[in-house]
């Protein structure tokens, strides 16, 4: 942990942990002992700063200022940071506090409650101008991979410009959540509008936060969870709400493109740091919640259950997975620190109600053709805040839930939770799995995911439009996620480009909320995209045959074939005919490149480009 005070005494310490633990790595043939963890000031390593309300505010602008300017562009960059706030008041009515977020930054508050760490200012994330100098073209279309949760912000634009000064702007996309946020004072805005354009934005995630009138702008999806909110503005195309005091209704669907459940059937909040009134370090892991609706903190502490700093294993990248896996094994919990680590062996979770727990988008890569993680058959497991990369060798897959062959029946009561899970197969080098996500135990619950397989990267492609023809026989991602256990529920699934199955749903049923896909862009030819039985492309969401009770809402298929427009895929979902599998309020869109013939099972309307950006929408599927 950095401290603003403590800089010089903390960096001794880190560069002595650091030798300990290259002196560890250098010896696989002794285990590494149990460390002794500070209940007061834990050893969170360089790439956490934790400010006190006595920080000087200018030293908290000054320093937040210089990450935004390293980690605004760094969207391939190797840097993870998480800045975290005591409790107590940051920022004035003439003074306020006002910060960016750029990528791979967490930024949090350490209370118990949201309330418990107020900040007077702005949290903000703007459109990057990416062409002519950083003039033109200002979108977020790739404003991916930061978090802000657990504190409350009063809105105070004060100083800004007339525009700047209208909303706090959090114009986001995937991989990108907003958990605990007590906001109010003015809009919120997930665009930014005061940018030249075309600001496009496609995200997003946000639950468990009480929200004032929120202007949805220019984001293509969104889900927004268990929260309230003061008032929502237009949608573009797949809007859903769960569990939302205050959502609109979707009465009058596809116009505008709102999706409304009361009550989210199953739901689990994120674990989260903070510091309790003695001022140890806790982790706090909420329960699970069936047909919920609102905040989790609205009447008091969260309900769950709180695992002291102690009882956890503090890793960082020079930490071997052997030592990580010994930890495991002992009965410790396992917090990753930011950083990127080379994964050469399987991380194995496998007792009940273990948690682990990235800090500042800790990312996990696969090192010759590892399975970075698997999660045994055991109930209550949770996995948050993790990226797991695939790397140059071809992993089988880069995250496991439960054996392959299937397992022991779990606790319904007591799901495997995966909560901010990402995964990416290529961008920021070459990657290759079979499947990136593999579910196979029952009653898993995914609290928002993204899997990508990259459409852009600075892997240095250059054949076929944009390096997509390198990129499809290089960068090979042959599924996205396959569920094979039943009784599996998603809230927040986001899966892009993958070769064959982008989402494949073996398991009974299966519940999903908001569901987003966009084809892959890159296949050179048709016969590159075709299924054995010579049907045109693949689904981008697939129940298996045999399935016979699945429930679906909110849902979008996107294609955009750039590196051959003449591409077809013949549906954007494919379904068994029957009544138990149900589909509400799904639609296929074109980019601007490719056709999808029908949204599901031969029925609905074309997506090609005499209809760019215009959603084909069925409604419900069987039709009642």
């Amino acid at each position: 942990m950095t401290t603003p005070t403590h800089r010089t005494r903390l960096a001794a310490v880190v560069t002595g942990a650091a030798l300990i633990a290259t002196a560890l790595v250098a010896s696989p043939a002794s285990a590494a002992p149990p460390r002794t963890v500070d209940p007061f000031d834990p050893d969170f390593g360089p790439n956490v700063t934790i400010y006190r309300p006595d920080t000087p505010q200018a030293q908290i602008e000054s320093d937040l200022q210089a990450l935004h300017a390293q980690q605004v562009d760094a969207e391939m960059g190797t840097t993870r940071k998480a800045v975290y706030f005591l409790p107590g008041q940051y920022g004035s009515a003439n003074d306020p506090l006002q910060i960016n977020v750029g990528y791979y930054t967490d930024v949090a508050g350490l209370g118990a409650s949201p309330e418990d760490v107020s900040i007077n200012g702005g949290i903000e994330v703007y459109n990057r101008c990416v062409a002519d100098g950083g003039t033109s073209n200002c979108i977020a279309l790739v404003n991916f991979w930061r978090t802000i949760s657990n504190l409350s912000l009063d809105i105070n634009k004060l100083g800004q410009d007339g525009c700047r000064a209208s909303a706090n702007f959090w114009a986001v996309s995937q991989a990108v959540s907003m958990r605990r946020v007590d906001m109010s004072g003015a809009n919120l805005s997930l665009m930014d509008y005061c940018t030249a354009g075309p600001q496009f934005a496609s995200g997003g995630f946000i639950a468990d936060s009480r929200l004032p009138f929120t202007i949805n702008g220019s984001q293509q999806q969104w889900l927004i969870r268990n929260s309230e909110v003061a008032g929502w503005s237009n949608g573009v195309w797949n809007q859903v709400f769960s569990g939302v005091v205050g959502a609109p209704s979707d009465d009058a669907f596809p116009n505008p493109p709102y999706t409304t459940i009361d009550n989210t059937p199953l739901s689990r909040e994120k674990p989260y740091l903070y510091v309790d009134d003695e001022g140890r370090y806790n982790v706090r892991v909420p329960a699970v919640q069936r047909d919920s609706r609102g905040v989790s903190w609205a009447d008091g502490e969260t309900a769950g259950r709180s695992i002291p700093i102690t009882d956890f294993f503090i890793a960082t990248p020079a930490d071997s997975v052997k030592d990580i896996n010994n930890a495991l094994a002992r009965g410790q919990h396992l917090i990753l620190t930011p950083g990127v680590y080379d994964i050469d062996r399987t991380i194995e979770v496998k007792r009940a109600d273990t948690v682990v727990l990235g800090l500042g988008h800790a990312t996990l890569t696969a090192v010759g053709g590892a399975v970075p993680m698997e999660v045994k058959d055991a109930a209550g497991i949770v996995v948050a805040g993790v990226t797991i990369d695939a790397g140059a060798d071809l992993s089988p897959v880069l995250l496991r839930v439960g054996k392959a062959d299937g397992g022991k029946p779990l606790d319904a009561d007591n799901p495997i939770t995966l909560s901010d899970v990402y995964f990416r197969v290529g961008g920021p080098h070459i990657g290759k799995t079979t499947t990136a996500l593999e579910v196979n135990a029952d009653n898993v619950l995914i609290d928002h995911t993204w899997v990508w397989r990259g459409d852009h990267g600075v892997e240095g492609f250059t054949n076929g439009v944009n390096g997509d023809t390198d990129r499809w026989n290089t960068n090979t991602g042959t599924n996205g996620v396959i569920v094979n256990g039943d009784d599996v529920t998603a809230t927040g699934l986001f899966v892009e480009h993958f070769q064959r199955y982008n989402t494949l749903w073996n398991g009974e049923g299966g519940r999903v909320i908001l569901y987003q896909n966009e084809l892959p862009y890159d296949p050179p030819t048709q016969d590159d995209w075709v299924q054995p039985d010579g049907t045109l492309g693949w689904p981008g969401y697939v129940v298996a045959d045999h399935v016979t009770t699945h429930d679906l809402s909110g849902a979008g298929v996107y294609v955009f074939n750039q590196n051959n427009p003449s591409i077809v895929t013949e549906n954007g979902f494919s379904v068994p005919e029957t009544p138990g599998v149900r589909l509400h309020h799904i639609m296929t869109v074109n980019l601007s490149a490719g056709t999808i013939n029908h949204v599901v099972n031969g029925i609905g309307g074309t997506a090609d480009t005499t209809k760019i950006g215009v959603p084909q929408y069925i409604v419900d599927y069987p039709t009642p």
